[in-house]
């Protein structure tokens, strides 16, 4: 990973990269909960917010984990499949995460403009209260604490869900249902992800 790193985005994109190496080797024997917290932190720090195409020159460009450390910026999808992916690597398990589109309300709490976004959502059980990692708020919240958070429908390696906490599931992959994330399965793969 780190000569891919090198690779593409040369020396500078080092340090990042081996900061994230230390979070995946000594987040893993931490409680399941400090490792929610470790991930969402680091890449809440490392990584600052921008447009995909002033990131990648395109719309709606889905990055793997290195992309975002290399580049060390990315849009709202770049956050979550950066969390999730390293999340998987510290051993939570795929069934408990999901990526989640959402509407998110924009301004003050009786406004009704919304925008697309992506958050990582986390069960500790299958019917549990999802805890929601996000971008926009750096601490952890219960789903019931984001009421400016709408689910539109959710996704992970198993299939997709309708909404955030449905428990029906149709495969995420083949047909065309999720192109992008299966391009994104093929490219985070050849870097070495699982």
């Amino acid at each position: 990973m780190l000569e891919t790193v090198l690779q593409r985005w040369g020396a500078a994109a080092t340090p990042k990269f081996q900061n994230w190496r230390n979070l995946v080797q000594t987040a893993g024997s931490a409680p399941e909960l400090e490792r929610l917290a470790r991930v969402n932190e680091f890449f809440n720090r490392q990584i600052i917010f921008g447009e995909e195409s002033a990131i990648w020159g395109q719309v709606d460009y889905w990055a793997t984990p290195l992309e975002t450390l290399g580049r060390g910026s990315g849009d709202c999808e770049d956050f979550v499949i950066a969390k999730y992916f390293t999340l998987r690597l510290v051993g939570v398990g795929t069934d408990k995460l999901r990526l989640v589109y959402v509407r998110a309300r924009t301004g003050s709490s009786d406004s009704v403009a919304t925008l697309a976004h992506m958050v990582l959502a986390y069960y500790a059980q299958p019917d549990s209260e999802p805890l929601v990692l996000d971008n926009l708020i750096s601490d952890i919240r219960p789903a019931s604490r984001r009421p400016d958070l709408a689910p539109v429908f959710s996704f992970n390696g198993q299939g997709i869900f309708a909404g955030a906490s449905s428990t029906q599931l149709a495969p995420a992959i083949g047909s065309g249902r999720l192109s992008r994330w299966e391009d994104l399965l093929r490219r985070t793969s050849a870097e070495g992800f699982e």
